[in-house]
């Protein structure tokens, strides 16, 4: 109980929101009124939410969309979109395949090519943010952390595909604070990491083709640590 997942495929959100009006009881039994419920009722349903969807509890959703109202909720993590270190250059592959749909396509000999987008090799390099205020405000945990963290080490293990090909995490730097309010600010410490290109190459074709530097402890701002993920998961604060 907890790890539920509120954007879940093949479910509507519907059916999701209305689990808290179905299942909680008693002095916590509420109803959908559609555009009525009471804000006391709705904090209700959203509390539920907040405690059985991890996906609410970490990245937030808008659920006051349906009749049944469990209000909004902003979610302590947030991640940037990825791009690469350096220009990637797509390649398109035309494929085929021997079996049809159906009989009509045997007649008329459609269906039989398609495409497929490549990348000979790409590195790509995201930001991410945790909240301590809104993790308070969710229920986001310290165990909820050290899942995130697991999580993110093992992007594309069980997601292979022969177009994304060898797709693995290859870095994880956490910047833990001691403070709530931060001990440095985000940007500096992110470009405290830096990642170049070798002598040489010119068309990085491998993650060997790189270097990562990574700021020792002692140059650190006061109250900062900098854990590896990839090498020691941990639950820590960023």
């Amino acid at each position: 109980m907890g790890y539920g997942i509120f954007v879940l495929s093949g479910n509507t959100l519907e059916s999701r929101q209305r689990k808290p009006f179905e299942l909680l009881t008693g002095d916590d039994k509420i109803k959908a009124d559609g555009k009525d419920t009471k804000p006391a009722d709705i904090e209700k349903a959203r509390q539920w939410m907040c405690k059985n969807f991890f996906d609410v509890r970490a990245f937030g959703a808008v659920m006051s969309t349906t009749e049944f109202n469990c209000g909004q909720v902003r979610g302590p993590v947030q991640l940037t979109f990825a791009r690469s270190i350096d220009r990637v250059l797509t390649t398109e592959h035309t494929i085929s395949r021997q079996a049809f749909t159906g009989e009509k396509d045997i007649k008329s000999g459609t269906g039989t090519l398609g495409r497929k987008h490549t990348v000979a090799y790409g590195l790509y390099l995201a930001h991410g943010y945790i909240n301590p205020v809104f993790a308070a405000k969710t229920g986001f945990s310290e165990d909820d952390l050290a899942l995130l963290w697991q999580a993110l080490s093992n992007l594309f293990e069980l997601d292979r595909s022969a177009a994304r090909g060898t797709m693995a995490a290859r870095g994880l730097y956490i910047f833990k604070h001691e403070s709530k309010l931060g001990n440095a600010q985000a940007q500096s410490l992110f470009e405290s990491i830096v990642v170049r290109k070798k002598d040489g190459i010119e068309s990085p074709r491998s993650f060997a083709d790189y270097t990562v530097t990574v700021p020792e402890a002692s140059s650190l701002p006061q109250g900062i640590t900098l854990i590896d993920g990839l090498v020691a998961p941990c639950a820590a604060a960023v």
